[in-house]
């Protein structure tokens, strides 16, 4: 007796891209180890549930470093998905698989053929609800603006600049796609983190004066300056 032929398992498979948090550790160790940890202690959860890739090209001339960094890394609890900028035979059974042809911005995917040309999207994204705490908005294409509240807790990414007319109590990260001219402009500013182009303030580095004051961000050569509005 013939059994029916049983089908074959299908299995689905789909694209799907995500911002990832680039780390560019630098030598010496020791002091840039530092930094991270100066960092992780203003803002213990910026981290938590984000991606993370390394990009190792400054240890690309001690490749026996790199051992040593991945477990200070995995004891500090930031579990990379991937690592970049180095030969692919320092990449040992221990380490992240290697990434490759990453950019600064995934915005989208490019054509096989030129397209007739369309018109151009608005480089604004205009939100005009708050953004409630556990919130994450992502606009890598240009400047985004809030008419409302970003709450604590919630996190606004542009690749532009971020207008805030409410409080800004959640994390603000301008010009991700590294543009430094970005800023960020807030009604009330209660911010619990600052970013632009890579650059951070934390709510302890920000001058208590300000606090609850209109505000902007900017930076000015590798420092940002943070100064009132009124």
């Amino acid at each position: 007796m013939s059994s029916a032929a049983r089908p074959r398992p299908f299995v689905r498979v789909r694209g799907r891209s995500f911002i990832a948090l680039v780390l560019v550790p630098e030598p010496p160790l020791d002091e840039w180890l530092n930094g991270l940890d100066s960092q992780m202690q203003r803002s213990p959860a910026y981290f938590a549930g984000k991606p993370v890739v390394a990009d190792l090209s400054a240890l690309a001339g001690v490749p026996e470093l790199v051992a040593g960094l991945m477990e200070a890394l995995r004891a500090r609890g930031i579990r990379l998905v991937g690592i970049e900028g180095i030969e692919p035979n320092v990449v040992g059974v221990e380490l992240p698989p290697l990434l490759a042809g990453g950019r600064t911005v995934a915005d989208g995917i490019a054509a096989a053929e030129p397209e007739a040309p369309t018109p151009a999207e608005p480089a604004c994204l205009l939100l005009d609800q708050p953004v409630r705490s556990g919130q994450s908005v992502v606009f890598p294409r240009g400047d985004v603006t809030v008419v409302g509240s970003v709450g604590s807790g919630a996190e606004v990414v542009a690749g532009g600049s971020i207008h805030v007319y409410g409080a800004l109590r959640g994390r603000a990260v301008a010009g991700m796609s590294g543009h430094a001219g970005a800023r960020i402009f807030c009604r009330k500013l209660e911010a619990e983190l600052l970013a632009i182009d890579g650059l951070y303030r934390t709510a302890d580095d920000i001058e208590p004066a300000l606090r609850g004051r209109p505000a902007q961000a900017w930076l000015s050569g590798d420092s940002m300056i943070v100064a009132g509005l009124d």
